[in-house]
C-alpha cells in the first residue's frame, strides 16, 4: 500500500513540474524602454496557435506593427536584444508576403485616441508546448511593439519603426534562472 501512495505523489509531483515547464497559458507584463510597465499580453494555448490577448496603454493613437521576436530578452531603451522576429520556418517577411510570413508576424494593432490598444490576436503555427515553434524555447522569446503600422512586405521586419514596448515570452523557471 505504502508503495502505491508513493507511486502517487511522484506522479503527482512529475505532472506538476510539467505543467509548469509547459503551460496552457501565461501572462506577460509588457514594459516602455525606461522600463515602465504598459500593459500585458495574456497568451493562451488554442489548437491552431497561441491567442494574445493584448490591454495595453501609452501608445501614440494609431496603427503599431507587433511580432514575437526570437530571445526573451528585454533590454531597454531599444529592445534590441529581443534579436529578430522569430522565424523557424526561413521564411520571408510579411503577412501579405506570398514567402512569408515569420510565424512571429502579427495583425498591425490599432490605439485609440487615449493610447490604449485591447485588442485579441492569433499567433498561428505557434505553441506553448515543447516543439520547434514553442514559445518557451530554451531562453524563451519576445513579444515587441513598433512605434509605426508593419507594412506585411518589407524585409526583413516591416518597415514598422522603433522598438517601443517589450514583453518577454518565459516560462517562471527561465525567468528565475536569468535572475541567477
Amino acid at each position: 500500500m505504502k508503495f502505491f501512495q508513493i507511486m502517487i505523489v511522484l506522479l503527482f509531483l512529475t505532472a506538476c513540474m510539467q505543467a509548469n515547464a509547459n503551460p496552457s497559458s501565461m501572462e506577460v507584463e509588457m514594459y516602455n524602454p525606461d522600463g515602465d510597465p504598459t500593459g500585458k499580453a495574456k497568451l493562451q494555448e488554442e489548437a491552431n496557435g497561441v491567442k494574445i490577448e493584448l490591454d495595453l496603454s501609452g501608445l501614440d493613437s494609431g496603427w503599431h506593427g507587433i511580432h514575437i521576436h526570437e530571445q526573451g530578452k528585454c533590454e531597454g531603451p531599444d529592445f534590441k536584444s529581443a534579436g529578430g522576429h522569430y522565424n523557424t520556418e526561413d521564411k520571408e517577411h510579411g503577412l501579405l508576403n506570398p514567402k512569408g510570413p515569420h510565424v512571429g508576424d502579427l495583425p498591425n494593432i490599432e490605439a485609440d485616441s487615449s493610447g490604449k490598444v485591447k485588442v485579441d490576436l492569433l499567433a498561428r503555427d505557434v505553441t506553448l508546448k515543447e516543439g520547434k515553434n514553442s514559445l518557451l524555447k530554451k531562453g524563451g522569446t519576445a513579444l515587441i511593439v513598433h512605434d509605426g503600422a508593419d507594412d506585411g512586405m518589407t524585409q526583413p521586419a516591416g518597415d514598422g519603426g522603433e522598438r517601443i514596448m517589450c514583453g518577454e515570452i518565459k516560462t517562471k523557471e527561465q525567468k528565475k534562472s536569468n535572475e541567477e
